[in-house]
């Protein structure tokens, strides 16, 4: 972490502090990877050179993309908001001006009941005005509390549009996931205090604005007064807004690093290995490392904000001493009476609360507009990333076919070193079992998620009876392809929501048709509730299955979708030789007179398949049926043979023997 850290501009405090935890962290710690962050911290040049200068410049740029989003999310709060935050400004000045009066009645010459009897026109005058303040100001709290829910809801709705939307490819790209995961967290919830901010700086600024037309209209000297007190302020808040946000960056890669350790340690998917390797202490020593580093830090920042806060306050005294000073001055030339002098302190002590409220609205504003920056960032890279005709636009998707035709396809991973597929072509039948197989990382998988429309090929195309799938809306052609995956999703929902998938169609007979041909419905008689129950034991009523029983789900998902292709991508791959053989039979009967694409390591479950695709470093080598295969002695050849020989005699066919899957 260290030596990270002092490759970037952090400040040499954080360095050597840096420096000094290193020597007493315990060495475990120091053998841990650094974790990739740059994208976390690609603000940092940026924010290193913040100054007031540069936040006053890009501020009004930020309060109008805060104000859109409020408008967005409601005209009507919006409208109250910024309207009666705007009347109550204009009853602060009238407030003030009011108070003139009243001093002046007080100030005169004459007996004192009298002077009092002057003074309550206009102490009349001061309490309506506050009264109304207060009133508007209240309305306008109140809309502005009402925005906040609506702005959550937009922001939150538009960042998983994008998410479910995007290629699968672009979920494959480290540094899309990065900036995902930003947006996720601090963006979305930095959007309603941005706009909560924004408008605490309209308010703070038109209070600043009242008081300093309150003494421009008093007396032109009193007003330059009133901005002598803004710089000490000013410069502090922003300092301390600084050092927070590079200590945040600093934190980054331990805040990332303790968030994993805290799943190891309280997830139950990993308490179980966890106490066989006795890792309870190793993990406590990791994460106190981390914890103690994160400590040090803050106590770090806390001392260095205090001593800008100090100083900020130290010089806001002689500024505001100056003042005094300044109105002392003109009181003794008689350059202002005394009420008007009396009136300007109250003015000056408006002007500096909202002078303060504003300059911490400010920060706020700026330092939360990061964020959120950071989230308008990734929706707008998340919409370029959305497929040209991604939900129901575009072509219309074939309803069946006779002939898929995978034609030189070519595709790589985001920043992949070389390419997944390479001129790869096939040929689907309708009515056919076609198998892909070959070794780990020949390509079977992502060949299979092209033809389900999951990912775009870079060169080639995939063509239904000669249409190409290019122009043809992802949504619909998905819609006519059923997956059975070897990793599927334990949904946290019921049984039934399992199966359907969001899809509703046939009511209830097709749901207990899918169930029964996958063998789930032995799975869900078992089930206190039926079809009904929550499968997840984290909610009350929730249930958890074991392995076997969630492959039967996820092959009644497949079912039940119906669809004129069916890809089976390793759906055996965790199971025991009497499962798989009982999952290939249930597959062969609702494959009947269906096409299916078989991708398998288990090449006694091909044997039978109408034809054979042998797949290696991306390129088809070899394809045919079992025995043509066989006789050219190849890669197909020599897996069979080693497979064969681990039960020391030829393979018993596994569940595609026979006519599986041939043409009716």
């Amino acid at each position: 972490m260290g030596a990270r850290l002092r490759g970037r501009a952090w400040p040499r405090r954080l360095t050597r502090l840096v420096r000094r935890r290193e020597r007493t962290r315990p060495a475990a710690a120091l053998q841990l990877p650094e974790l990739t962050a740059h994208t976390w911290t690609s603000r940092a040049g940026e924010l290193a050179e913040t100054r007031l200068r540069v936040v006053a410049w890009r501020l009004p740029a930020l309060i109008s993309q805060a104000v859109r989003l409020a408008w967005r999310a409601s005209r009507a709060d919006t409208s109250v908001t910024i309207g009666l935050n705007l009347v109550a400004g204009v009853f602060t000045a009238f407030g003030l001006l009011a108070t003139t009066g009243v001093l002046t009645a007080l100030f005169a010459g004459g007996p004192t009941p009298d002077r009092v009897r002057a003074a309550l026109p206009s102490l009349v005058l001061v309490g309506v005005a506050t009264a109304l303040r207060a009133a508007f100001q209240a309305g306008a709290g109140w809309a502005q509390a009402r925005l906040e829910p609506q702005i959550d809801r937009i922001v939150e709705t538009r960042l998983y549009e994008l998410t479910t939307a995007v290629e699968l490819a672009a979920l494959d790209d480290a540094d899309f996931l990065d900036d995902m995961q930003r947006a996720k967290t601090r963006g979305v919830t930095a959007a309603p205090t941005v706009v909560r901010t924004a408008v605490d700086v309209l308010t703070g600024l038109v209070g600043l604005v009242a008081a300093a037309g309150t003494l421009g209209v008093l007396h032109p000297l009193l007003l330059p007064l009133l901005l002598l007190t803004a710089l000490p302020e000013g410069w502090a808040s922003v300092r301390a807004a600084r050092m927070r946000y590079l200590t945040m960056l600093t934190l980054v890669s331990s805040h990332r690093r303790k968030y994993i350790l805290s799943e190891l340690m309280a997830d139950r998917g990993h308490a179980a290995e966890v106490r066989s390797f006795t890792m309870r202490g190793f993990l406590l020593g990791e994460y106190d490392a981390l914890a103690s580093y994160q400590r040090d830090v803050e106590l770090d920042l806390a001392r260095r904000q205090t001593i800008a806060k100090v100083s900020g306050d130290v010089l806001q005294g002689i500024a505001t001493a100056v003042v005094y000073g300044a109105l002392g001055v003109m009181l003794w030339t008689g350059a202002v009476p005394l009420a008007v002098a009396g009136t300007a302190v109250l003015a000056i002590r408006t002007g500096q609360t909202s002078l303060a409220n504003l300059v911490y609205a400010v920060n706020r504003c700026y330092e939360e507009g990061l964020y959120f920056g950071d989230y308008l960032g990734f929706c707008a890279d998340a919409e370029r990333r959305i497929p040209a005709f991604a939900g129901e636009g575009g072509g219309r998707a074939p309803d069946d076919f006779e002939r898929i035709v995978v034609d030189d396809v070519t595709f790589t991973y985001p920043k992949a070193d070389g390419t997944s597929l390479n001129g790869v072509t096939i040929e689907v039948r309708r009515g056919e079992i076609v198998a892909l197989v070959g070794e780990n990382g020949s390509g079977k998988s992502t060949l299979a998620k092209i033809m389900a429309g999951l990912y775009d090929p870079d060169a080639g195309e995939v063509r239904w009876d000669g249409i190409s799938l290019r122009g043809v809306a992802p949504e619909a052609l998905r819609r006519r392809i059923a997956v059975i995956a070897q990793e599927y999703t334990h949904w946290p929902m019921t049984a039934r929501q399992n199966i359907t998938m969001g899809l509703e169609r046939g009511g209830d007979r097709m749901v207990t048709e899918a169930a029964v041909a996958s063998g789930a419905d032995e799975v869900v008689a078992e089930l206190p509730r039926g079809y009904d129950t929550l499968l997840d034991p984290r909610f009350e009523g929730g249930v958890e299955l074991s392995g076997g029983q969630w492959q039967r789900l996820a092959v009644a998902r497949g079912f039940y979708r119906d669809a004129p292709l069916l890809i089976c991508d390793e759906p055996t791959a965790a199971l025991d030789a009497r499962a798989e053989h009982a999952l290939f039979e249930r597959i062969r009967t609702h494959a009947d007179g269906r096409t299916v694409l078989l991708i398998t390591h288990r090449l006694a479950s091909v044997r039978h398949a109408d034809r054979i695709y042998v797949l290696d470093h991306g390129r088809v080598i070899e394809h045919g049926d079992h025995d043509t295969l066989m006789s050219l002695g190849g890669l197909y050849a020599e897996l069979y043979s080693l497979q064969a020989s681990a039960y020391g005699q030829e393979p018993v066919t596994g569940a595609l023997d026979g006519e599986v899957g041939r043409s009716a």
